[in-house]
């Protein structure tokens, strides 16, 4: 299947509790995240039909629901559990994720604070040489 097409959603916004520190923890702070779910849109194009394609609304809200639920120390866990949400639909192959921080406790001035990951489905095992297709 072709995955050169792209989703991308752009400063999905949520408050959560994430982080290493005490004070993380029980005040909270807004995260913003961006995903870019990398999958073919050729029959979502075909068909006009939404159930061809990502839900870009709804990938917005599964968003949403992780940063603001349960609790993780590190950027990199909650970047994980995003790109692991966003890869249980069948027709994304891979996805970037970054989840920013703009107010992580640093104590000189700056601006942002982001991790990024990327994660890919696995490729389907090959058939070893000689078997039946």
């Amino acid at each position: 299947m072709d995955a050169a097409d792209e989703i991308t959603l752009t400063g999905v916004r949520a408050f959560g509790y994430h982080g290493v520190y005490d004070e993380e923890r029980r005040q909270g702070q807004e995260f913003t995240v961006d995903a870019t779910l990398h999958l073919s849109t050729t029959r979502a194009a075909e068909t006009d039909d939404v159930a061809d394609t990502i839900h870009y609304g709804e990938a917005a809200e599964r968003i949403a629901a992780i940063v603001s639920g349960a609790p993780v120390n590190l950027l990199e866990t909650l970047a994980q559990r995003i790109a692991d949400e966003l890869l249980s639909r069948d027709i994304v192959r891979m996805v970037t994720v970054t989840v920013h921080k703009p107010q992580a406790p640093i104590p000189v001035p700056f601006g942002d604070v982001s991790v990024t990951i990327r994660r890919a489905r696995p490729a389907a095992p090959s058939a070893p040489i000689g078997a039946a297709r």
